[in-house]
């Protein structure tokens, strides 16, 4: 970018972007006395913040000659993104309808004060100190992070949106996220609950499938269940500010995971499943009829294939990884990933 584009990208930032862009840097120029955090990790991540001012200037661009945008979409997670944008290219419409979309499981890890800078902070911190950062994943989803945020406050306000939901806490959690960012916009907002959606279109007396999120719909099913909301109503002003009073609920708690139980969610402690892993633990070993240690992928891939709530297998790890700490488990292998590890109860 030449030096005169710089500067007229920075003088149309908001204030408020403005801001946000100087914090995170200097949030790691305060990072750098930290012993895992070089002057290497330092620069890569200034040339993210780059990208990041480079994505939004283009955006901004894109968004000013977008005259003919018909509707915005707006998903928690890239699996049903994805799904999403082939039903809308099969419909014929995905030019005039854009996806927007946030990678973060939004069940798992602090979402206090989550609309400010200062929350945001803390849950990308509480991720790199639980979770696993394969690959530097995590700086990858702040920027994306930051980028969808972006692209939520700068829709136009004539422009209809499209929340996507199913009854998780991740996705309700995200909902009412949303809905707060867009708490000063006045446009027409409907949501489509994926799970409800799908029993009614799909589901028969002999055949019934609960549908745990979005992601496990298919393109083509995801096209039926749009086009039979078109005939839905637009949230009301009352259903939005209560959509809103629920986050601002939600955001002030400091709790570390949420659950979804009779239709709210709910704030629950961070070891709320280490006994459901160990139960399950010693099942399996019963089952072996072994007192070898099993593989922790194994451990973890049948508590989350009975787990009735969606949190991911990385939070899942990252509480066995906390029952080896604490002695629960003994431990054969390399932590570096949960396929190079063994476990066993103690």
């Amino acid at each position: 970018m030449e030096i005169d584009q710089l500067k007229k990208a920075i003088e149309e930032l908001p204030e408020g972007e403005v801001k946000s862009l100087l914090f995170h840097i200097l949030l790691r120029v305060n990072h750098i006395e930290e012993k895992e955090y070089s002057e290497t990790e330092f620069v890569d991540d200034v040339k993210r913040v780059y990208k990041t001012l480079l994505d939004i200037t283009k955006e901004r661009s894109e968004s000013k000659q977008a005259d003919t945008c018909q509707m915005i979409h707006i998903l928690f997670g890239g699996s049903p993104a994805g799904s999403l944008k082939v039903a809308l290219k099969e419909m014929g419409v995905f030019e005039k309808e854009k996806v927007y979309s946030f990678w973060n499981i939004f069940s798992v890890g602090p979402i206090w004060q989550l609309h400010e800078e200062i929350g945001i902070g803390a849950r990308f911190t509480w991720m790199k100190e639980s979770l696993k950062d394969k690959h530097e994943e995590l700086r990858e989803y702040l920027q994306r992070f930051h980028q969808t945020v972006h692209q939520i406050l700068s829709i136009p306000k004539d422009v209809p949106i499209t929340l996507w939901t199913a009854e998780n806490a991740h996705e309700q959690t995200g909902l009412r996220f949303v809905l707060h960012l867009l708490k000063d916009k006045p446009n027409e907002i409907k949501v489509i609950n994926t799970s409800l959606a799908y029993a009614e279109h799909f589901n028969r007396a002999d055949i019934k499938y609960t549908v745990l999120h979005s992601g496990e719909i298919p393109p083509e099913k995801l096209q039926t269940i749009y086009e039979h909301s078109k005939q839905k109503h637009s949230l009301s002003n009352l259903e939005r500010e209560q959509y809103e009073q629920e986050w601002l609920h939600l955001s002030d708690n400091r709790e570390s995971l949420r659950i979804w139980r009779n239709g709210r969610i709910q704030s629950v402690c961070i070891d709320y499943y280490d006994q459901y892993i160990i139960n399950l633990a010693k099942k399996l070993q019963r089952e072996r009829e072994s007192e070898e240690f099993m593989k922790s992928a194994r451990l973890i891939g049948e508590a989350l294939g009975h787990l009735d709530q969606y949190i991911g297998d990385e939070f899942l790890e990252y509480r066995v990884r906390k029952l080896i700490e604490n002695g629960v488990f003994e431990m054969e292998g390399n932590l570096k990933a949960m396929r190079y590890y063994g476990v066993k109860l103690s």
